[in-house]
């Protein structure tokens, strides 16, 4: 069983930026983020897997940068350049992410309880 608790979303400008915390606890092969806007469906966002290989979804790549620190047990998602398509609420994920297609897999998998992300 895993556990996710995530934090640092909140509002920010066009164009700013925000770094989101997930703190970890229990072993997962891929962990990643997800994230989901009202009335769409779920969006892969980013993936890391246990060799350290990361994925990016194409609306996000060159702007996003997930990275992992496993003395604090805890993964991060660096938002930069944000832009108002990027709002949502983001979810950390272990094991529910396809690492190659980053098609969320949940409920397969465990999530957080998700941090809002509002760029206006």
């Amino acid at each position: 069983h895993v556990q996710l608790v995530e934090s640092g979303g909140g509002s920010v400008q066009d164009g700013g930026s925000l770094r989101l915390s997930c703190a970890v606890s229990g072993y997962s092969y891929c962990l990643g983020w997800f994230r989901q806007a009202p009335g769409k469906e779920r969006e892969g966002v980013a993936a890391l897997d246990y060799d350290g290989y990361s994925r990016y979804a194409d609306s996000v790549q060159g702007r996003f940068k997930i990275s992992q620190d496993n003395a604090k047990n805890s993964l991060y998602l660096q938002m930069n350049l944000l832009n108002p398509e990027d709002t949502a609420m983001y979810y950390c994920a272990a094991d529910a992410l396809d690492l190659t297609s980053l098609n969320p897999l949940y409920p397969v998998g465990f999530r957080g309880q998700g941090t809002q992300v509002t760029v206006s």
